[in-house]
């Protein structure tokens, strides 16, 4: 069976319901992302949103766009400081509530993103995947996903892509439907969400070429 025009891929109704879902969140959260926004500007300038290249559907880049939670703080060298050294107390809370992602949802109308699906990624990890873990690229990646509500940042790579693999295999409307429902869950108790992940775990080229 062709994945690119069946089942997650290719659902008609999956698309469908991303457009819909995306336009009513966005006009309902635009308060909310109005005042992240002026959040940001008071406590770290501007910009207030970032973007950057992720590998998508077909492994095609995209640039996917997000709230900005760091700070530009540089060293004597005028080096940036590392990630967790740059994480705002802004920044913190709204990755912990999950804020950071509401710009996502105009990768979404776009067709960049699903609302669920894999998380997309960063191209240099491209190398690093299993022919099994390959099957995320045969649908658009997600804002939420079946990783992310079986553990987030707190589960091992292996774990985390295995989950995606899965997710493609056993897709089914209801599956997201079901996905969606933890989600909103999941943000509404905090429960998994690790506002500086690299804390955790290393990035995933760097744990696996440090297994050779």
């Amino acid at each position: 069976m062709d994945r690119t025009t069946s089942g997650a891929g290719g659902s008609v109704a999956k698309r469908l319901t991303d457009l819909g879902v995306a336009s009513v969140a966005l006009v309902l959260a635009a308060p909310v992302l109005l005042a992240a926004a002026a959040a940001v500007a008071v406590s770290m300038g501007r910009p207030v949103w970032y973007s950057q290249v992720r590998t998508g559907r077909g492994m095609r880049p995209f640039r996917v766009y997000k709230l900005r939670t760091m700070s530009d703080r540089r060293d004597a060298h005028g080096r940036l400081l590392p990630d967790s050294e740059r994480l705002t107390r802004v920044g913190r809370f709204l990755r912990r509530s999950s804020l950071d992602e509401l710009p996502s949802l105009i990768n979404v109308l776009r067709g960049d993103l699903s609302l669920v699906g894999p998380r997309p990624l960063l191209p240099r990890y491209d190398a690093w995947y299993t022919e099994r873990e390959r099957l995320r690229f045969t649908v658009r990646p997600g804002i939420t996903g079946l990783a992310q509500v079986s553990g987030r940042n707190t589960l091992s790579w292996d774990d985390r892509l295995e989950l995606d693999a899965r997710y493609v295999d056993a897709w089914t409307y209801g599956l997201d439907l079901r996905i969606v429902a933890r989600t909103v869950g999941r943000l509404v108790s905090g429960g998994g969400a690790v506002p500086d992940p690299t804390r955790l775990m290393a990035d995933l080229d760097q744990e696996r070429s440090g297994r050779g």
